[in-house]
């Protein structure tokens, strides 16, 4: 593929099928739409076999000079990588899930999904900082007429809280990236990644590109827009919400607020670190009350998405690769998750706990299935969650073992309320008639949910085929950050840089 602008035809055919949909009634459509996330997914997988491992930080660059200093500037490293291949392989399957459960204005639907994945890979690929805006901001636009038109009852309020929230954020975030442009004389993200910008500017920088990704991810208290877009949106909006665009806070913390604002990253762990605990505990404290299947999981995705910011923070090399496995773990096991309640809910219409029960009995594929994704919630050794989570405790334990410890608590709430789910859903007697008749997973069903359950255990297995891509790219990570590491276990309010050599022997790490 060398000299092939593959990212630029990465980007560009999903839009192509976009337009196509448009032009076309509901069944060429759908057709269209799972021909286009195919091929996608594809070219994705062309990027993973060809991508060298070990070889230049940044592959498959493209550049191209548009007007000013505004570039259509393509590339991406092994981080980059990873969550272009998680995108690109739920999007089909988003599609497939949609196939019947969704009726009115179809076309319509599939060209929104099918331009949403264009902007939520261009987020991935850009190397320019305003290109990168762009296709940061723009993701909101598709993701709100999902939930406004093709959600529940409550949609309209869900759209326009999503749509408020996540757009106030990143309005301070773009007042950063103009004064780091007109300081730094370049709006290329490597050039700016390897900038020294001065000390005291950097605080106010990570707390303006802080405000638009701790909205994104979502971290406490701001996720209160999440568990409301989850339960109103389609079933495969909130995949796609679970899977992808809460990772794009996380790949905003990677990309900017560590290597470029080292100094402030380490003063402010404080913030990141009380957050993601409050985060852990009191998420999974309210998802164990839940009485709905949807909003449960939605507040497990925010003390999940806790252990990334954790391990993010860490400042080592367990920690940030625990972190970005956590990524790429929950994007498969919550996007898992969700189709397992849209299953059911496309069949008795409800998602309330209470009206389901011994499902066991008349859907064991679906029991089986369900099961598996609950063990790779909860963190089963065999299963990507276990894989991320260990990692990121144990960097978490090297940088503050009081943080470690109530971050482990989340492990222990996440398993009561998780196996409490499963218990009240798929064991004992049904509660209902009508969940006694339901009919277990169809084909359709079963296509969409076992390459997921593949892609779980694989990564539990073999999770260095996942962690190795990105390997480099946490080292030169953590050159950049590690003279501002904070020393271990000190008081995190403290913030005091240390030496580089503090964390030395933790940057080793464990090899997997």
């Amino acid at each position: 593929m060398t000299g092939f602008p593959i990212l630029s035809a990465i980007l560009s055919l999903p839009l192509l099928g976009a337009l196509a949909c448009l032009l076309t009634g509901a069944g060429g459509a759908r057709w269209i739409a799972l021909a286009t996330t195919l091929a996608t997914l594809a070219l994705s997988i062309g990027l993973w076999v060809t991508y060298q491992i070990g070889g230049p930080q940044w592959q498959f660059v493209e550049r191209a000079d548009l007007f000013g200093s505004f570039a259509w500037a393509l590339g991406i490293d092994g981080i980059a990588l990873m969550l272009i291949v998680l995108t690109a392989f739920l999007m089909p399957i988003c599609i497939a899930a949609s196939w019947e459960a969704i009726e009115q204005r179809v076309p319509e639907f599939m060209a929104c999904f099918l331009f949403m994945e264009t902007l939520m890979l261009g987020v991935f690929m850009a190397q320019d900082l305003f290109l990168f805006y762009i296709f940061f901001e723009a993701g909101l636009i598709p993701m709100y007429l999902i939930i406004g038109i093709w959600g529940g009852a409550n949609r309209i309020y869900a759209a326009y809280k999503f749509f408020l929230y996540t757009l106030l954020g990143s309005v301070l975030m773009l007042v950063a990236m103009l004064w780091m442009v007109n300081y730094a004389g370049t709006t290329a993200i490597p050039e700016l990644m390897a900038t020294d910008f001065p000390a005291e500017a950097q605080t106010w920088l990570w707390l303006a590109f802080f405000a638009s990704f701790a909205v994104k991810m979502p971290m406490w208290p701001v996720h209160t827009w999440l568990p409301d877009a989850h339960v109103q949106a389609p079933t495969a909006g909130s995949v796609i919400l679970a899977g992808v665009l809460l990772k794009m806070g996380g790949y905003g913390f990677v990309r900017f607020s560590l290597p470029m604002f080292p100094e402030a990253s380490a003063q402010l762990i404080w913030i990141i670190f009380g957050l993601s605990m409050v985060a852990v505990v009191y998420t999974s404290l309210v998802a164990l009350v839940q009485q709905d299947m949807k909003k449960l999981i939605a507040y497990s995705s925010v003390a999940h998405m806790a252990f990334v910011t954790i391990g993010l923070f860490t400042f080592n090399r367990q920690g940030i690769e625990g972190g970005l496995v956590v990524m790429l773990s929950h994007g498969l096991v919550s996007g898992a998750l969700f189709l397992c309640v849209g299953v059911v809910y496309d069949r008795l219409h409800s998602r309330e706990i209470a009206k389901y029960g011994g499902l066991s009995n008349n859907m064991p594929g679906y029991a089986l299935l369900f099961m598996l994704f609950t063990m790779a919630s909860v963190g089963l050794p065999g299963t990507s969650g276990f894989v991320g989570e260990f990692l990121a405790l144990v960097g978490a334990y090297a940088a503050n073992s009081w943080v470690a410890a109530v971050a482990t608590t989340g492990i222990i709430l996440g398993a009561a309320y998780m196996l409490w789910l499963y218990w009240r859903i798929a064991f004992g007697a049904a509660r209902t008639e009508e969940a006694a008749t339901l009919k277990d997973l169809n084909v359709r069903e079963w296509a969409l949910m076992a390459p997921i359950a593949a892609a779980v255990l694989w990564m539990g297995v073999y999770p260095e085929s996942f962690i190795a891509p990105m390997r480099e790219d946490v080292a030169v990570l953590l050159e950049r950050v590690q003279h501002a590491a904070p020393p271990g276990d000190a008081m995190v309010s403290a913030g005091q840089p240390a030496p580089a050599a503090a964390h030395a022997p933790a940057a080793e790490g464990v090899h997997h």
